[in-house]
């Protein structure tokens, strides 16, 4: 025997005996099948079909199951093992694991022993009830049995701690199976590359691919679906193309699993165009494709702007005779309102709810985000009212939307009323805080803003760079530099790491506030951190020199933008055209205003406007630009 007792003093639990395993779980079917009235096969005919029907195990039904197990276990003499098995295997794919455990245990004791068969069979339901010890306890029996594992054994044991996210040990069970010199077969190796590509360990799957045919085992298309659907989750799109393409090369045809994989990876990658092709190939090998196939499709167009081809593929769908479900019309419809298309998106509410498909909570809170922003809040209120005669529970996206409108249209009493709410009910987040925040803001009630601000913390919740950004700009807005320093200096305390949004806020709030040394300091800080930054930081400080009459730092400073890799656009050179003119440098000016047409940008009416005032006593700069611009636009 292969199979050594020694095995049993490994890591696994194999302390739980198979009768203690299965009276755990008892089903009320345990004694039903032995006073079954066995009246109930009145006749010859009756008796015939309830032990064809046992035989074959050809039933769809719990109680055909019942009625032609009571028949056979009053039959003298009884059935071998094999057919009992078969009946068991029938059950387990009804997935009535406990009328599998009840009945095994009304078997047992009719006398009729165990074999490897049946206790796979047990082990196989304990695996499908997320009870993979009882299942192992089952496989201790079995050796203490003496009876041999097969393949399947070890198989349906590493598939029962794949489902427990047991993965490791997963691992550690298939390596001690090859050790011992059982040989995995295509539904083995599945089995754990499956496991493997679910909790992140891909290049372990492609590294067992690679070795299946080394142990004389051929992967199918399940192995590689497996595969491929994991690469394009971690976007490595580029390799599941190609593993794709192997796959074919080896005449292994690719199923729905694997387009679908496919199509979600080049989906997330923006390529759509890519995608559609898949389908329509996928369409044309006569690969139907499954509703989720159809809803990754959908939901990736009308993410991108794409709505006729997701209606396209919806109709497609429709076509094919594939079933829309809540999440197709939820896409479509969150696609729509994108698109500012409501009516349509309305339309397609109806049509959800004529075909019997309930809109969930996201379908409904697409619906009233989109009518808060368009400030129709009162609409958006009557959206609730149905939620809540559907049964919908509203969360805490719906009430911060709804309290989002209130804002937008400066009820920003109702907005706190219902913030309120959502704090009392303990639902309020980091989002609900930020929207309030904002709308005190907008309002310029900025005292009300920092106290909700410092109640955040009360309540164990973490400001985001959101709540930051947003309370920042409005106190250099109010004139209060101090406080922003302050909130930046406790943001960055906090662990929020400053961003190219945070600086641009700082820098532009010193800059209006005359605190140049100060932004210059933060934007060097910020190039230590290996920020880039962007156009709006470097208008904000040329801009505040130029203000100041620094027009020499303002230039250094305009001319460092190239050696950072962030080169001038059109707001940059008017900024300090402007700057040289309001100077009267104009030498500097026309250079710059020369540099400016070259490079296809052109004067907006500030500088204009400044040109003209100037070319009163010098017109030089006037016909300049003039000359420049027609030159520019031939």
């Amino acid at each position: 025997m292969m199979m050594k007792m020694s095995w049993r003093r490994k890591s696994w639990s194999f302390h739980l005996q198979l009768q203690g395993a299965i009276g755990t779980i008892q089903s009320p079917f345990l004694f039903l099948f032995t006073n079954y009235c066995h009246s109930s096969t009145s006749t010859l005919e009756d008796a015939r079909f309830l032990t064809n029907n046992f035989k074959s195990a050809s039933f769809t039904h719990l109680d055909d199951a019942i009625a032609s197990f009571n028949h056979v276990i009053h039959k003298h003499p009884l059935p071998s093992r094999v057919p009992f098995n078969r009946f068991l295997s029938a059950l387990v794919k009804m997935k009535q694991y406990h009328t599998v455990f009840s009945m095994s245990k009304t078997i047992e004791l009719l006398g009729i022993s165990h074999d490897v068969y049946s206790l796979s069979i047990l082990i196989n339901c304990f695996c499908h009830l997320h009870l993979v010890d009882f299942g192992f306890s089952v496989f201790g029996k079995m050796l203490k049995f003496g009876l041999e594992p097969t393949t399947v054994t070890f198989t349906t044991l590493i598939n029962g701690l794949c489902i427990e996210s047991k993965i490791d040990k997963a691992m550690e069970f298939f390596d001690d199976m090859v050790a011992r010199g059982y040989q995995p077969d295509v539904r083995t190796f599945n089995v754990i590359i499956n496991g493997m590509c679910k909790f992140g360990k891909t290049n372990m799957a492609i590294g067992l691919l690679k070795g299946m045919a080394d142990r004389g085992c051929e992967p199918d298309v399940v192995t590689y679906s497996a595969i491929i659907d994991a690469l394009c989750k971690d976007e490595l799109v580029g390799e599941a193309l190609e593993l794709f393409s192997q796959m074919r090369n080896k005449g292994i045809s690719p199923d729905v699993i694997t387009y679908t994989g496919l199509i979600h990876g080049v989906c997330k990658l923006g390529q759509k165009n890519q995608a559609l092709a898949l389908m329509n190939e996928m369409v044309e090998q006569n690969i139907l494709p499954n509703v989720y196939t159809f809803n990754v499709l959908i939901d990736a167009l009308c993410k991108d702007g794409m709505v006729s081809e997701a209606q396209n593929t919806f109709n497609v769908m429709i076509q094919r005779g594939v079933e829309p479900d809540a999440i197709t019309y939820t896409s479509l419809i969150d696609g729509l309102c994108i698109s500012d298309q409501f009516k349509e998106a309305l339309a397609l509410l109806k049509e959800m709810v004529g075909r019997n498909i309930s809109p969930n909570v996201f379908t409904f809170n697409i619906l009233i985000d989109t009518l808060c922003k368009k400030g129709l809040v009162s609409n958006a209120q009557n959206i609730i009212k149905i939620m809540n005669q559907r049964g919908v529970e509203p969360n805490v996206v719906t009430y911060s939307s709804l309290m989002h409108g209130y804002c937008l249209g400066s009820q920003i009493d109702k907005a706190r009323k219902l913030f309120d709410l959502m704090v009392t009910n303990e639902i309020a987040d980091v989002f609900s805080y930020n929207i309030l925040i904002n709308g005190y803001c907008k309002c310029k009630m900025i005292d009300d803003a920092k106290q909700i601000f410092d109640e955040m913390s009360h309540k164990g919740l973490v400001p985001d760079a959101v709540t930051y950004h947003t309370l920042i700009k409005a106190m250099f807005q109010a004139g209060r530099p101090q406080t922003a320093k302050v909130l930046f200096k406790d943001m960055c305390s906090h662990g929020q790491q400053p961003n190219i949004v945070t600086f641009s806020i700082m820098i532009d709030g010193l800059c209006r506030q005359g605190n140049l040394d100060e932004a210059l300091t933060l934007l060097k800080a910020m190039e230590k951190s290996q920020l880039k930054p962007n156009f709006v930081i470097y208008s904000s400080l040329i801009n505040g020199l130029c203000q100041q009459g620094l027009m020499d730092e303002a230039y250094k400073v305009f001319k460092d933008m190239e050696k950072v890799g962030c080169l001038p656009n059109n707001c940059c050179y008017n900024i300090i055209i402007q700057g040289f003119l309001r100077h009267e440098d104009l030498p500097k000016a026309s250079e710059l205003i020369n540099e400016m047409v070259d490079k296809g940008f052109s004067a907006d009416d500030a500088t204009k406007e400044l040109v003209v005032h100037l070319s009163r006593n010098n017109d030089l700069i006037l016909r300049l630009l003039k000359v420049r611009n027609e030159g520019s636009a031939n």
